[in-house]
């Protein structure tokens, strides 16, 4: 049984546990809350407030997630007492010390964090805002500063925004919860990058995903558990399609739930498994649901929460709940709710899923499935400067006073200075534009004719709230198109005459040698003076040839460039 209680302004939530005693402080702030311009600060946050618990011999640790973070450890009731204290005293006065330090650790500790197949699902359902910020890398991270570091924590983490759940005997002796006074922060309104549902987009992958989102209830979870069955059964069991087929349900704000579908596949099989899945989404909706499905997931869920209240492991997310706005359900209140649904109530969450899913098709088209393309370009350009690519002839770049665009065979990528979300700018010159609908316009100096002297004016127009400015990178890492690495390349050696120039040269030098050349073979003098005196005026003519074919080339080169 959780009891609710209240230890220095902070809602509790206690309960006993057959286990070790564990503890743990949830605040509702997470990725979602953050601009993409910031993306990175509430870990930053995190990484900080641990540093101050040192090495430890007991188990700890801490989570960011889209809308909490949380730190929980396992010990005894003076170990809980001495972390969850030290952590909210860090919290009250970060180690700003440390501030460059950690922010190493967390770009290291994203460098070795694996992809995963659903990644790019926020990014695709909502753009560059709140809920697809788990789409996107720590961006914020070098633009950082103390001050934004202590704004966030007085916003977010405070008593009024936190939750403590202990499973144990009662509230360790000794622990204080020194948080400042706030309110608490509602869950961030979910944006639309999608105009029209269900939609899809093809990736380069193997791998099929599928998400949609549904009403937080039970009903909606027991529909994954028998989503996961019935793709098991289908694409795995008995057309071998599939090695991964497996579904989850995950809560989102007070009233709302994700639920995700994965299914791999080999190259020669992924029309197949998206045949194969659209049929098992088909007839989810049409309610064609076989009931033993249905009371395997729900003994299943029954049988999950009478054991995690026996080893306290509902309070954690109890205490999301109590974040979310919802009220503590007790056991007993789950397991009735989750026993109370059937296959009508699965085929009624299959049929709002069907409707507002997002498809990652592996390589393929899903259209005659009825899923609508989802847009990978703008509807326009902005008016502007127009530049040319030095490598794609039909792209052009537009830089002006509302944003800048690409513009390549005839489809706009543009992101608009008052809806961008971050620009990332590099000492280089390169300039990396993302807008809120997720579209990015990335320019790099290098590869675009008359840029370089365009950056200043760019720099002064674009929004300088949202730009962040980025560590030198390595010249390797720099792009180079073809052609301007190879003149780079031959001036290191000295100049270089293309087979045009060369017959240029020699047709200038040819023409004025002519006269010369009749002197010598014709009537002219034949003595020692004469042949010396015709050989210095063919020298000069010569050069003067050489150097009126090199002005040709330039003039040449000149008019390319116009």
């Amino acid at each position: 049984m959780i009891k609710e209680l209240d230890v220095d302004g902070v809602p509790t939530l206690l309960a006993p546990t057959t286990g070790p005693s564990h503890a743990g402080l949830a605040f509702r702030v997470g990725f979602a809350d953050e601009p993409l311009h910031r993306r990175g600060i509430t870990h930053l946050v995190e990484h900080l407030a641990l540093y101050s618990t040192g090495v430890a011999d007991y188990h700890y640790n801490g989570a960011t997630g889209v809308e909490y973070t949380s730190f929980h450890m396992q010990g005894s009731d003076d170990d809980l007492a001495g972390f969850l204290t030290g952590v909210c005293s860090s919290l009250r006065d970060l180690p700003m010390g440390r501030l460059a330090v950690e922010k190493d650790l967390l770009q290291a500790e994203a460098n070795g964090r694996n992809q995963g197949a659903a990644d790019s699902m926020p990014l695709w359902r909502h753009g560059a805002r709140d809920y697809g910020m788990p789409s996107y890398p720590e961006w914020g991270l070098p633009g950082i500063t103390e001050d934004d570091l202590r704004a966030w924590v007085s916003r977010y983490f405070t008593r009024e925004n936190a939750v403590l759940w202990v499973a144990g005997d009662g509230v360790p002796e000794g622990l204080k919860l020194d948080l400042p006074s706030g309110t608490r922060q509602p869950a961030p309104a979910p944006s639309m990058a999608l105009p029209v549902t269900p939609a899809y987009f093809t990736a380069h992958s193997g791998v099929l995903v599928w998400d949609a989102e549904v009403a937080r209830a039970a009903r909606s979870s027991v529909f994954a558990g028998v989503l996961e069955r019935e793709m098991r059964r289908e694409l795995r069991q008995e057309a071998g399609l599939s090695y991964t087929a497996q579904a989850s349900y995950e809560p989102l704000g007070a009233d709302r739930a994700l639920v995700t579908a994965v299914a791999d596949s080999l190259p020669d099989k992924q029309d197949a498994v998206l045949g194969g899945f659209v049929d098992v989404l088909a007839a989810l909706r049409a309610g064609r649901i076989d009931e033993a499905d249905v009371a395997a997931v729900v003994k299943q869920r029954a049988e999950a929460l009478h054991h995690a209240e026996e080893q306290g492991a509902r309070l954690p997310g109890q205490a999301l709940n109590l974040l979310a706005g919802r009220p503590v359900q007790s056991a007993d209140e789950a397991i009735a709710e989750t026993r109370a649904v059937g296959p009508a109530d699965v085929a009624e969450v299959a049929g709002a899923a069907c409707a507002n899913g997002l498809l990652m098709a592996p390589r393929t088209r899903a259209d005659w499935a009825g899923f609508t393309v989802a847009p990978s370009h703008s509807e326009s350009a902005v008016p502007g400067t127009e530049y040319a690519s030095w490598e794609a002839p039909d792209e052009t770049l537009i830089i002006g006073p509302e944003g800048v665009s690409i513009v390549r065979a005839g489809e706009a990528a543009t992101v608009r200075f008052d809806a961008c979300a971050i620009v990332r700018a590099w000492p280089d010159g390169a300039r990396y534009f993302v807008g809120h609908d997720g579209i990015v316009v990335g320019i790099e100096p290098t590869l675009w004719s008359g840029v370089a002297a365009a950056l200043p004016w760019l720099d002064a127009h674009s929004p300088a709230a949202v730009r962040v400015d980025q560590p030198p990178r390595d010249p390797a890492q720099i792009p180079q198109p073809e052609h301007r690495a190879a003149a780079t390349a031959n001036r290191r050696e000295g100049p270089a005459i293309s087979p045009l120039g060369t017959r240029i040269i020699g047709i200038v030098a040819l023409v004025l040698a002519a006269p010369i050349i009749a002197v010598v073979n014709g009537d002219g003098p034949r003595d020692a003076f004469g042949i010396a005196a015709t050989i210095g005026i063919l020298a000069v003519v010569v050069a003067a040839g050489l150097a009126g074919g090199l002005g040709v080339l330039r003039l040449l080169a000149r008019l390319r460039r116009r």
